[in-house]
């Protein structure tokens, strides 16, 4: 191990990393760290790939190496909360993510998300308060609070209650109408709305995620991202020094994504259900959006992904429940120590697959390429594993009181262009 690595692991891991892992040679690091090398790099953004077995999070890692390249390995609540559908969890990934770090010998900085935690009620409101310190006690190195579906007064009033539970070092993403498929896309007023009652508070989000046409899972629609949109909100946030975080990645194209990179402030790609499918070896498009037959099942390609023995009892598993395109994602759960039991060249390339397809989104796509080495330079700079935040407060606090903010009015401007609510995994 030469000095400068070793100093990074010294300086460069959070408390809670250096905690559980105290002789690792994982490079396990804040989601700022990610973020802010991504912006040094300029017109740059990385995967956050929604690890949802084991298989996608192995060939992430592997992409990431060969590109030199600072990723994020995330989960969404729905996929590993307290409720999940799939066997990696809030409260294991880093530590499979470790695991394989050491055991690859994977040497460029990864962040542990947890995404879309998602606050519906006040339920939700008072047990997060309780699982979000227990998340990074497990080795989360940011979050991102997700009270969409809530009013944009109760969205901002659920972040400023929750941040003080993250910790000051942790990378923390925000959203705006993200998820609110039928409600229509996200507005700059909506969006200020927060990011200014938010500054008013000393609270400076890392990201945003908008709802600017992007839906999860599998793609019914080619109207995708709206780059303009994105674009107009993020000049709009500029003052606030928010990046920003796309969501659903998958189903658009190639070039789209490029001028997502090239033309907005976006740092965090967040891709899932392609990553799931490829490990599978289920044939996806140039989209990364996975293809049917005539009738309307999906293709497994022979000689990838898992042996075609356990295909078809996914499948069968999958007819038994009723579980139809996007729902096959619940076989993650049932099937992960199927998985992990299938041959050792099955289970090589059903990483390999992954870390091709992701390889290619950082090198030619996302700008990420050598970004690793920004990250390290960074956090040497620095001699920290705590970047504080990007902004500064601008907004006066007495205008942003809680009694302030339910005595302003409404600002939901969507109109209504899309049919159906979505799931919001990616």
């Amino acid at each position: 191990m030469d000095k400068n690595y070793a100093t990074l692991l010294k300086v460069g891991r959070p408390p809670n990393i250096q905690r559980i892992f105290p002789c690792s040679k994982a490079l396990l690091v804040s989601g700022k760290v990610i973020d802010r090398a991504m912006l040094a790099k300029g017109k740059a953004m990385t995967i956050a790939a929604n690890g949802r077995n084991y298989f996608v999070i192995r060939g992430v890692l592997m992409a990431a190496q060969r590109a030199n390249a600072a990723v994020i390995l995330e989960i969404a609540k729905s996929e590993g909360g307290p409720s999940p559908y799939c066997a990696v969890n809030f409260w294991n990934l880093a530590r499979i993510v470790d695991g394989l770090c050491n055991e690859m010998n994977i040497t460029i900085p990864v962040a542990i998300h947890a995404d879309h935690f998602t606050i519906k009620n006040k339920q939700d409101l008072e047990k997060a308060k309780i699982q979000i310190p227990s998340m990074f006690e497990q080795g989360v190195t940011s979050i991102a609070i997700d009270a969409s579906h809530l009013s944009d007064k109760e969205n901002l009033l659920a972040n400023r209650e929750l941040f003080s539970k993250i910790p000051s070092w942790g990378g923390y993403e925000t959203e705006v109408g993200e998820i609110k498929g039928k409600e229509g896309l996200s507005t700059p007023e909506e969006v200020l709305f927060l990011i200014k009652g938010l500054n008013a508070n000393s609270i400076f989000p890392d990201w945003i995620a908008l709802n600017n046409g992007t839906t999860h899972g599998i793609q019914a629609s080619d109207v995708g991202i709206q780059l303009d949109l994105t674009a107009m909100v993020h000049a709009a946030l500029e003052p606030y020094k928010v990046s920003g975080a796309q969501h659903g990645t998958s189903g658009n194209d190639s070039d789209r994504l490029r001028e997502i990179t090239e033309k907005t402030n976006t740092t965090k790609a967040n891709v899932a259900t392609a990553l799931q499918m490829i490990s599978w070896g289920v044939r996806v498009n140039e989209y990364g959006n996975a293809e049917l037959d005539e009738k309307g099942e999906f293709i497994k390609e022979k000689g990838k992904g898992v042996s075609e023995e356990l295909w078809a009892e996914m499948v069968a598993c999958a007819r038994e429940n009723g579980f139809k395109g996007g729902n096959y994602k619940k076989l993650n759960l049932p099937f992960e120590n199927k998985l992990l039991s299938e041959p050792k060249g099955v289970r090589e390339r059903m990483a390999k697959g992954v870390e091709e397809f992701t390889y290619e989104l950082l090198t030619n796509v996302f700008n990420a390429k050598d970004s690793a080495s920004i990250a390290k330079e960074l956090v040497l700079d620095v001699s920290s594993y705590d970047f504080g935040p990007k902004a500064e407060q601008i907004e006066p606090s007495a205008l942003w009181t809680r009694e302030m903010i339910l005595s302003k009015e409404s600002v939901n401007l969507k109109k209504n262009i899309f049919g159906q609510r979505v799931d919001y995994d990616d």
